[in-house]
């Protein structure tokens, strides 16, 4: 009879010290992920730092083949580059693979994942003993698919339009830093910071960023396009996108607008949008913002009608973006887990 500890599974978190890897480290503790062993590992700019895992004090590890030895569950919460470069270590110890970082969205057999989505469709993704990588869904496009499939609950749509507010953390701690140095030195009239970016993003909004940043926003828009495309499928038809770079450290933010083909009460309407992860702001001060949904699980939204188009709605929406990346990566790791056997796949 296996013990206890036999039916755990040894988990390592590849950029353990980034904003992704923190938030997952204690999403995989509150949600009890069967984990006998979460093992923190990064690059060489966060070895040794300290951080405290299963109520004992662990240390950020090198990535290498010895650290990644006999682990059954490896996500990378690395940046893209990184994840290029240790990803095939994992899967040559056999470890399974949650990628977090997108790095391997193109790869052959790799699905991107999002849960939420799968259980809102009954359309599960169906593992097998093979099955060993996946790439979770930007939490931009789940959030955006969760409520697009719930809209169309309230009968057939006729249009919609999303603009999409990224967050700074969605660069990074790099990209908070940036925002923070930037805020105090135009307030000190001192030279602004511009390595992240190549451009102002404080007090500032942009529709892409200056030539010289390395990671261009279209980039990342395309990205969320394609797998809100994946995750939509032919239920719900693709909404017109944009994405901008708003001045604030944490959480998506979403203006989306919701035409109907037909006349129905914006009780109706709002009613269609409730459901497991989507919390409907029911006064002025529980309204979506990105302080209120701070470290919370669901997607807020507020529901008002369009000043000109009766069948109009429009939708104002915030999520964690950081939570809701980790609750996917965990999710898409506990699906796996439902078919991975323990210790390395031969």
């Amino acid at each position: 009879m296996k013990t206890e500890t036999q039916n755990l599974f040894r988990v390592a978190i590849v950029g353990a010290a980034s904003l992704k890897g923190k938030e997952l480290k204690d999403v995989l503790e509150e949600r009890n992920f069967p984990a006998a062993e979460i093992k923190l590992l990064d690059d060489d700019e966060s070895l040794g730092q300290l951080e405290r895992v299963q109520d004992e004090v662990a240390v950020v590890q090198p990535v290498g083949r010895d650290e990644l030895a006999q682990m059954d569950f490896t996500f990378f919460a690395s940046e893209e580059d990184f994840t290029r470069k240790k990803w095939k270590l994992a899967r040559e110890a056999g470890s399974a693979i949650v990628d977090m970082s997108y790095a391997l969205e193109n790869e052959p057999g790799v699905p991107v994942s999002a849960p939420w989505i799968e259980r809102e469709l009954g359309e599960l993704t169906q593992f097998t003993l093979e099955s060993s990588s996946i790439v979770m869904a930007h939490p931009a496009a789940v959030a955006l698919a969760l409520l697009l499939l719930r809209a169309r609950k309230a009968g057939s749509v006729r249009n919609t339009i999303a603009t999409i507010f990224q967050p700074v953390s969605e660069r990074g701690r790099q990209g908070m830093d940036e925002l923070h140095e930037q805020t105090v030195n135009l307030l000190s009239f001192q030279q602004l910071p511009t390595a992240v970016f190549d451009s102002q993003v404080a007090f500032n909004m942009l529709d892409r960023y200056g030539r010289a940043s390395a990671k261009p926003l279209e980039a990342t828009e395309r990205r969320i396009a394609a797998h809100l495309r994946k995750l939509l499928g032919v239920h719900a038809p693709m909404p017109a996108m944009t994405l901008v770079q708003a001045p604030v450290f944490h959480a998506h933010t979403f203006s989306i607008y919701i035409e109907m083909a037909d006349p129905m009460a914006i009780g109706d309407f709002a009613r269609s949008l409730v459901g497991e992860h989507v919390q409907i702001a029911r006064s002025p001060e529980d309204s979506p913002s990105n302080v209120n949904v701070a470290g919370k699980d669901e997607i807020m939204v507020a529901v008002r009608r369009d000043v000109v188009h009766e069948n109009g709605f429009w939708l104002w929406a915030a999520v964690d973006n950081l939570r809701l990346a980790a609750l996917t990566a965990a999710d898409c790791a506990t699906a796996l887990a439902a078919v991975r056997p323990h210790g390395k796949v031969q």
